[in-house]
């Protein structure tokens, strides 16, 4: 009989299993994502996808275990859609210190949030990693599906500028490789339309993060706005058309191999750890 591989899902095994792979090895990974709308083709979950599927690739890659996923972040921006729900930015921040709190307390060292919430959750998650590193002594890294591997992602993509967007070319690509169940790709808008208000999708180039390229400036996203702009395109921000299972797939796989660079590299690294109490 052929031994069935062992999960790298903590949920998935028991206390005293878990206890044995941490003494293999002392790096988790956290996947946190959000429950908002991503077009009529696509389901709600899709931000947790990414960071489901892109954790289940780099721990394969490194032999770390995997915290459950988080389904809620900070999705303020997509509430005028029915279904979207959320915490707050400072809820999130929370959650997340908590989480990993209780991650260093049984003997984790190394923690990497990994954000499928493209940008929106980068913030959040940040403050958080900022405020267990300085109070544990952990490492605690924030690795964001939509920056970390960039440039293998935009060499992927075939669609026109813009095609990562919402819901675009790389997001329902995704969905296609791994939750083809859950993508419908007639719902999909038919083709991206010639002019396109979303400032990242304006640039001479493809870019995830506007903040990141020349100068530029934050200004809060207005949900009733932001509905108003992307309803004639079901919420969608690009171009879906494009998108294929292979490329989801191999885009997963160039997450995953930069999240484990990063992790390679953390291991090196000599921690002093002050256990926190964990408090009712």
């Amino acid at each position: 009989m052929v031994e069935k591989p062992q999960s790298n899902w903590i949920h998935e095994l028991t206390w005293r299993v878990v206890e044995a792979r941490i003494k293999r090895s002392d790096v988790v990974l956290v996947p946190i994502g959000a429950t908002e709308q991503h077009g009529e083709h696509a389901a709600l979950m899709l931000d947790t996808g990414w960071a489901i599927q892109s954790s289940v690739a780099a721990a394969t890659m490194t032999d770390c275990l995997i915290a459950p996923p988080l389904h809620y972040g900070w999705s303020y921006g997509h509430m005028a859609f029915p279904g979207t729900v959320g915490f707050s930015a400072a809820t999130l921040t929370q959650v997340a210190v908590e989480i990993g709190e209780c991650l260093v307390r049984h003997g984790f060292k190394r923690i990497v949030f990994v954000n499928g919430n493209r940008q929106a959750n980068v913030p959040p998650l940040e403050i958080a990693a900022a405020k267990l590193q300085l109070d544990t002594g952990a490492f605690v890294a924030v690795a964001d599906c939509g920056l970390i591997a960039r440039d293998d992602v935009f060499k992927l993509a075939e669609g026109p500028t813009g095609t990562l967007g919402h819901a675009g070319e790389s997001e329902t690509s995704m969905m296609l490789a791994f939750y083809p169940e859950l993508v419908d790709m007639k719902l999909a808008p038919p083709d991206r339309p010639a002019g396109v208000s979303h400032p990242a999708l304006r640039q001479g180039h493809l870019t995830l993060d506007p903040r990141l390229e020349g100068n530029s400036w934050f200004v809060p996203r207005d949900p009733a706005e932001f509905y108003q702009q992307t309803i004639e395109r079901g919420g969608v921000v690009g171009d879906a058309q494009p998108a294929t299972a292979e490329k989801g797939a191999q885009m997963v796989r160039a997450i995953g191999r930069r999240i484990a660079e990063g992790i390679d590299a953390a291991r090196s690294k000599k921690l002093t750890i002050r256990i926190p109490d964990i408090r009712v």
